[in-house]
């Protein structure tokens, strides 16, 4: 992740985007989410990264379809059977849309300090100027607290 900045000091005026990142079926919510929105939600964002994207959205129960040679193992964000959308959701789903329904379009990433133990990363919505702080505790065994100023 941290090469997106490397990238980045070499092509400023480049966009860079973050793509295709998966999760393994069977999948597993707890670790997949804290490791995915720390490194990718966050770590991503905070190198520079205009865009996270889960791969793949929707799969069928037998992980298809996928390109030959490419991933058998890519759990999709839905797990997709004829018309109907399989219950529950699947961890790449949580991870997208734990972002997802608040930093919206168009949100700028803003400055945020780094604490240790509480990755974050903070962004400015474009549509209503609101302030978003997105942070995963990673000692899920020890509640942390925190300040927030503006």
């Amino acid at each position: 992740i941290d090469a997106l900045s490397t990238v980045h000091e070499q092509f400023p005026d480049k966009n860079l985007y973050f793509t295709e990142q998966w999760v393994g079926a069977p999948g597993n919510l707890k670790g997949d989410l804290v490791w995915h929105v720390k490194n990718l939600i966050i770590g991503a964002t905070r190198n520079w990264a205009r865009t996270v994207l889960e791969w793949n959205v929707a799969a069928n129960s037998k992980l298809e379809p996928h390109t030959p040679g490419g991933c058998t193992q890519c759990l999709g964000a839905l797990t997709i059977d004829g018309n109907q959308i399989l219950s529950p959701r699947n961890p790449a789903y949580y991870i997208i849309a734990h972002a997802a329904k608040f930093v919206r379009p168009n949100s700028i990433r803003i400055g945020s300090n780094i604490v240790s133990g509480l990755p974050n990363v903070a962004f400015q919505r474009e549509n209503d100027m609101k302030k978003v702080l997105i942070v995963v505790n990673e000692n899920h065994s020890v509640k942390q607290t925190f300040q927030i100023q503006c």
